[in-house]
Order: C-alpha cells, then structure tokens, then sequence
C-alpha cells in the first residue's frame, strides 16, 4: 500500500500545468475578495472589527478558519503521521485549547473591549502602561504564529513546483509576505474575516474528501487503518503508544507535559483568535458564532486523525523521505495525491492541486489575520493611545496601522526563512506557550480579580513574555541539535523545547508579585463595573475612561 512520493518536477508536464491553475485560481479569488471588501472599508470599526457587521454564523465560519491554520492541516497530520501517538496530542490539545477558551475569557472579552485585547485591560488600568505592554505581547506571539504559516508555505509550495533548493523556498516566503501585506493594508477585517469564510469551507470540503478516500481504502475499518500505519511506519506497536517523539525519560515526559499544558491554555492567550468576537454585533451573535466553531473544529480534529495516520499508512515516511525531510510538513497534500491515484494520475494531480490550493488559502487567510491583529495592537494601542495620547484621526490610525502590517511582515519573512527545518505545529505550539505565558494570566486576574492592578498587569505580561521567549532561546529549538534554527552553535541550556511548564506559572506568579508591590488601588473602583460590562455587554462600543 506504499506510495512513494514523487516530486512534480518529475511528473507530466500537462499535470503540473493543471496543478498551477488550480493553486493560481485560489489565489486570484482570494485577492478579489480581498478588493472588494476593501471598497467597504471607512471608519476604524470597519477596519479592526470589520463594522461588526457579520452574524454569528458567518463569524462562526470566519473563527473556524482563523483557528484552522496550516499547523492543524499540515502540521498535525505531519506529526501523527511521522510520530503516531505523539502527534496525536496536538489534535486532542488545540481542541481543548479552544473549549477552554470559549469558558474562560472569549465572551467575556469581546463584551467588555473594542478592538485589541488591550482595550479589555485598560479599562480600569492605567492606560500607557498597560496599552504598551499588550501591544508588545501580541506582535510577538503573532510573529511566533506567522512563522509557522511561512514555513508551511514554503514547503507547499516547494511541493508543488518540486523546489527543494532553500534560497528559492525563501523567495516563496517573501512572496507569500507580500501577499499577506496586500490582504492586511487593503482589505482589513472585513476582506480577511471573508477570505476566512472562504477558507474555513474550502478547508472543511477537502478534508472530509480526502478522509472519506482515505477510510474508503480501509474499508472504513479503523483498526485496520491504524494497523496498517503501524506496519508502514516501520516502527511496529510503539507507533500507537507514546514515546516517540519526546522519549520516555523523565526530561522528554516533562516536555510532553509542558507542550500539552501550552496547547491547553494557549488558545485563550492567542489575540488573534479573541479579537474575532469583535466583528459581531452583540452577545447573542457572539454566542451563536461559537456554537458554529464548536462543530466545525470538533469536526475538523477528528479527521486530522485520518490525515495523519493514512498518510503513515500509504506514504513514505522513512528518514529520507520528503515527508520526513519536510518535517511532516508536505504529508496532507502528498497524501491527497496517493489516493487520487499517485503522483503520475490526473486524479492524484487534481486532488494534489484542490488541497495544496486549500492549505495555501489556510495560511494567507491567517496570516492575514495574524497581521491585522499585531498592526491594530500597533497603530490602536502604542501609537494613537500612548504616543499620540488619543489626540489622533481615524485616517491617521489607519496609515499607521497599514504601514505596521508592512514593518511586521517583513520580520516575519525574515524570521521564517531559518525556521524552515522546524515542524509548523511544533512552531504554533511555542505561539501557545508564549501567549499562554504573557496573555492569559493578566486577562483572568483582570476579570476575576479585585485587587489586580496596573503593575501586577504589566509584571504579568512582561514576565511571562520575557520567560517565554528567553528559555525558547535558550533551548534545542534554537540551537544544539542539527534541527535547530541556528547550527553549528550550542547555547542551549535549557533543556525543554517547550517553555510552557516553566514560564506559565512565571506568568501567573509575576502578576501576584507585581500587583502587592504595586501602591495604586484605584482599578479596583472600576472592577464591578467590569464585571457587569464583560457579563451583559452593556457600553461595550465605549473607550476606556482613563
């Protein structure tokens, strides 16, 4: 049941010309979407929270396909496919992640705030501070995020024209930033939350195709899928039994631990997700559309599982495969190409087509997303807040935010291109981590509790932040091993590769220590009004008084 891989450099001509269209035909519907809505945009709300004009089904869809992203389509079936049980628990913890949030914060937050999960916080805080402090947060953990959307595209779209020469994936990435920009500085929310909707369909579509082919050759057996990529994989019954990823000694069990716990808590954390429930009009709708995003993305993990262990099943996933030597990245699409038919077929070509072209809308759909958030954090938060001290246009703020999403895509591109060697859910599991860290403690102490305040909000945020990011660099991701972002170098004396065990209880303890070394009491006053606003939704359209 083996299919190798073939590179389409080396398949007919004729197919690959097929294969292009259809890829290209994607991204031309994508950027007309994008110029449409770009028509509609005026004011500030319909640039950040896109008028908060959608209902809840269509935001149902639009969150869906936020939360979806190439680290879900490529990554997870990737992981599971090369490491069985192990990846397996990227699945199970981004759909937790996403129950966790619902409960604890989204509807919460998209009542009591305006446009940027700053807005929830300098509500009964002081606003420079605290504004500056979220701001940074979200730019760095959307950067985190966008590294695994680049490297996911590059390495799809390697697989597609048969690159593997590094220098021209690079230039896939650049050009993959440049489209991300053109979405964010034209289109805004509403372009990007439609070109989500689009996405989150086309997403669902083609894996539900390529599951039912994938159970189809099994006769719909589980078992008999599962046995079969067991077999496959070489590497017997340890392939459904952990270890293989993390090892079993204690170092690789507190990994293990320390990922499950980022991935758990991480979505709650993630700005890019909770401002969504901005584009709503109310409560009601906001409720309706994670009633959708509930049933689509319970129902998109649990296909992942088909993904992934059909691709260990009729992939080649040795350690010189391309499946392997993309780190998983590229066993979605191959997979869709072996049961079309194989590489040489016209059905493996148009379905090798359809699902590269619905991974690459996936990631310019979150990209986008990811850099509308950071630019409004930007241009809503440091710069028409703290620098300019609100006296500021609406135009002015939009300039700004435009120019942002070019300044942050370029580090991002520049980030991505070291980081191709990584898997990408590997990458969007660091984001979950750092957001986890950094994000979430300061947004429960503030709905929760009284007593928080300005300096536990900014201790919060920046320890978590700064534990996050130092023991990442500090750690095998970044140096040390020959799959690090770095080689040649060993500085890394941390020895988790996830930071999440460590630097989330640092998170929480940092906001405890900064708000009793704190003197300034007066968020207190201002607490039960939160409470009544972030529960009820009432004066939720109004700025921060202070």
């Amino acid at each position: 049941m083996t299919a190798l891989l073939i590179p389409l450099a080396d398949a007919e001509p004729g197919n690959q010309a097929l294969t292009i269209s259809l890829f290209t035909a994607v991204v031309a519907v994508t950027l007309y979407i994008t110029w449409w809505a770009s028509r509609q945009n005026r004011t500030a709300a319909d640039y950040y929270a896109g008028g908060r004009s959608f209902s809840g089904a269509q935001n149902g869809f639009a969150v869906a396909g936020d939360y979806m992203s190439a680290a879900s389509f490529l990554g997870i079936s990737g992981q599971i496919a090369l490491y069985g049980y192990d990846g397996f628990l990227y699945s199970i913890g981004f759909l937790v992640a996403w129950l966790v949030a619902l409960l604890l914060v989204a509807e919460l937050l998209r009542n009591s705030g305006r446009f940027t999960m700053a807005d929830q916080l300098a509500f009964r805080m002081k606003q420079r501070p605290v504004r500056t402090a979220a701001a940074t947060s979200t730019i760095v953990v959307s950067i985190f995020y966008l590294l695994a959307q680049m490297v996911g595209a590059g390495a799809l779209v390697g697989l597609l024209l048969g690159v593997t020469d590094a220098t021209l994936k690079a230039g896939v990435i650049v050009l993959v930033g440049a489209l991300m920009i053109i979405y964010v500085t034209i289109g805004g929310m509403k372009g990007t939350t439609w070109v989500q909707i689009v996405k989150a369909v086309l997403l669902m579509a083609g894996t539900i195709l390529i599951t039912f082919l994938v159970l189809l050759k099994f006769d719909f057996n589980i078992s008999q899928l599962l046995g079969a990529a067991a077999a496959n994989s070489g590497k017997g019954e340890a392939f459904l039994q952990p270890g293989l990823l993390y090892g079993k000694d204690l170092v690789g069990q507190i990994d293990f631990l320390s990922l499950g716990l980022a991935l758990v808590l991480g979505t709650a954390g993630l700005p890019h997700i909770l401002i969504r429930f901005y584009t709503v009009p109310d409560s009601r709708s906001a409720r309706r559309s994670v009633q959708w995003a509930i049933g689509l993305i319970g129902a998109f993990y649990l296909m992942t599982l088909a993904l992934g262990f059909g691709a260990a099943a009729l992939l080649d996933t040795s350690k010189e495969s391309a499946v392997a030597t993309s780190k998983g990245n590229v066993a979605s699409p191959s997979l869709a190409e072996a049961v079309g038919g194989g590489a040489d077929s016209l059905g493996g070509s148009i379905l090798l087509a359809l699902i590269a072209a619905v991974a690459f809308a996936t990631i310019l759909a979150v990209v986008a997303g990811l850099t509308l958030t950071s630019a409004s954090s930007f241009a809503h938060d440091l710069y028409a807040n703290v620098l300019a001290k609100g006296k500021v246009t609406e135009r002015q703020e939009l300039r700004v935010a435009r120019f942002a999403a070019i300044g942050i895509g370029a580090v991002a591109i520049a980030l991505a291109i070291p980081a191709q060697k990584l898997n990408i859910a590997f990458l969007v599991a660091l984001a979950f981590a750092v957001a986890a860290s950094a994000n979430l403690p300061a947004l429960l102490y503030n709905l929760f509790w009284k007593r928080f305040n300005t300096s536990g909000a900014v201790w919060s945020i920046y320890g978590g932040l700064i534990s996050a990011v130092v023991l990442v660099f500090f750690s095998p991701v970044v140096s040390g091993t020959p799959t690090s972002m770095i080689t040649g170098a060993d500085f890394s004396w941390f020895p988790l590769s996830n930071p999440g065990i460590v630097s989330i209880p640092l998170g929480f303890l940092f906001g405890v220590i900064g708000t009793y070394a704190g003197r300034d009491r007066s968020s207190e006053e201002r607490y039960n009004e939160l409470s009544v606003r972030s529960l009820t939704g009432a004066g939720a359209e109004g700025p921060a008084k202070h």
